[in-house]
């Protein structure tokens, strides 16, 4: 059997970073662990001088890390990566803020990446690339003599070729990209936007739906939905439901009915829209009393875009207490600090409303695990984004325009009046989507892809 040979921004060290590795990093180790596995990338760590790789093993699984300079990480992760990509495939361009010594920087890890990865492979590897720090390296590793067979996958969103084309320098980056013989996308929309891109300006033809011809050579496209482990987080819910931290959060709500948003602090999860919806949402029911949960995890703080964001997240939430509490209420809590995934989802299950409104989003996992984690018998109402990938396959859920305020709020309102038959049944089809998926079964979909011969013959997951 091949080995694995993951290639990501970071690595999940197995001297600490690893417990802390979210799910789909955890089903890549298990892979890994099964066949044999290399994960190379960045250690993590910022220093003076570019060396050499360091080297970990656990198990079958090696691990190969590289450091990077103070001026590599302004330039590559901060720059071009955070201030440039991550806007435009979120399709956010007024958040660029674009420096061309950036994307020559950026360029340049990617070839330092391929540089130090290419003597550690061997002939019958699989290469999996992640995400869009990484886009040149497909074609750095070809460049190189490289031929293994190797796959891409975006973990982000992929806007039209129109959106994509403002960001400087993306047309050598698509180009690069279609040097790997698969990309894997979160939906059928990102995959379509993302082949649209590559005939605009990467000089490829579309031949079908998961299939494109580049310079003489077969690129093969699929849809991987990323995908949690729901009967564990159910099961890790109906335990926590009943922990300290629950209880008391229930008792602090004094009955009311609970909404909740769980995102990292980014501009792309919608927070300041979401909490408009919900000032609106109160204002439209005097004397009816609820309580907002909004955990809002700092991140990326060196950005300012970021660091704007949390004063006008924090102007907000103080706006919205002034203007509608009372001595004894509250409408809104703002935690601006990470909570452990385990306590999460105990405050899930307690939550009457999951509040997931991203202006744009790869995924979002908490909109799944919000479902996972209800009680069947008096399971509450996921609120999420259309523009959430997770929104094709939780149809069942209400889905809202998070640029339309008083639509957000009027959709709040019917969750929360929301009859219990109407709240089971919707619950239901939810479940019955995510049910039988796991992370383990994400990761062998896409090496099964990456292996066959075939990838139109096979079944994809979120395709009719």
């Amino acid at each position: 059997m091949s080995r694995i040979v993951v290639v990501s921004n970071r690595v999940p060290l197995p001297s600490g970073n690893a417990g802390k590795a979210g799910g789909l990093a955890v089903a890549l180790l298990g892979l890994m662990e099964r066949r044999g596995g290399l994960w190379f990338g960045w250690s993590g760590a910022v220093t003076e001088r570019a060396d050499a790789p360091a080297f970990a093993q656990r198990g079958r699984v090696g691990y190969a890390t590289i450091d990077l300079t103070d001026a590599e990480h302004r330039g590559y992760y901060s720059g071009y990566s955070n201030g440039v990509l991550w806007p435009m495939l979120h399709n956010l361009p007024h958040l660029m803020a674009f420096r061309r010594q950036d994307l020559e920087t950026y360029r340049r890890v990617n070839r330092r990446f391929a540089e130090h990865l290419a003597p550690l492979l061997r002939d019958e590897d699989r290469i999996w690339v992640h995400d869009y720090h990484l886009m040149c390296l497909p074609g750095c590793l070809r460049l190189r003599g490289i031929r293994n067979p190797t796959g891409f996958y975006l973990h982000v969103p992929f806007p039209s070729p129109d959106a994509a084309a403002v960001a400087p320098g993306i047309r050598g980056l698509v180009q690069d990209v279609l040097a790997a013989d698969m990309l894997g996308f979160q939906t059928a929309a990102d995959r379509d936007n993302f082949a649209s891109s590559a005939v605009s300006f990467g000089g490829a033809l579309r031949t079908g739906d998961s299939t494109m011809l580049c310079d003489g050579r077969v690129v093969r496209l699929g849809v991987f939905p990323a995908e949690i482990a729901p009967r564990e987080f159910a099961a890790t819910a109906e335990f926590q439901a009943r922990s300290e931290s629950s209880r008391l959060l229930a008792k602090s709500v004094q009955g009311q009915a609970l909404l909740l948003g769980v995102d990292r602090l980014d501009p792309t999860k919608g927070i300041p829209e979401r909490l408009e919806a919900f000032r609106r949402l109160v204002a439209r029911r005097p004397g009816r009393r609820v309580a907002f949960l909004q955990i809002a995890a700092p991140s990326r703080e060196e950005v300012d875009a970021y660091r704007r964001l949390r004063e006008e997240i924090d102007l907000a939430a103080g706006s919205i207490n002034s203007e509608f509490g009372e001595p004894d209420w509250l409408p809104l809590r703002l935690l601006a600090r990470p909570q452990a995934r385990d306590t999460l989802a105990g405050f899930m299950r307690l939550a009457r409303v999951g509040v997931v409104t991203p202006l744009r989003d790869g995924m979002n996992l908490v909109a799944k695990e919000y479902v996972a984690a209800q009680d069947p018998a008096d399971p509450g109402v996921l609120v999420l984004s259309r523009f959430a990938g997770a929104a094709a396959q939780l149809g069942s859920s209400l889905m809202v325009n998070p640029h339309d305020a008083e639509g957000v709020a009027e959709a709040l309102q019917m969750a929360l009046d929301m009859p219990l038959a109407e709240r089971r049944a919707r619950w239901r089809a939810a479940w019955d989507a995510i049910a039988d998926t796991s992370p383990e079964g994400w990761g062998e979909r896409f090496l099964r892809s990456l292996s066959s011969d075939d990838l139109a013959a096979m079944p994809v997951a979120g395709e009719a």
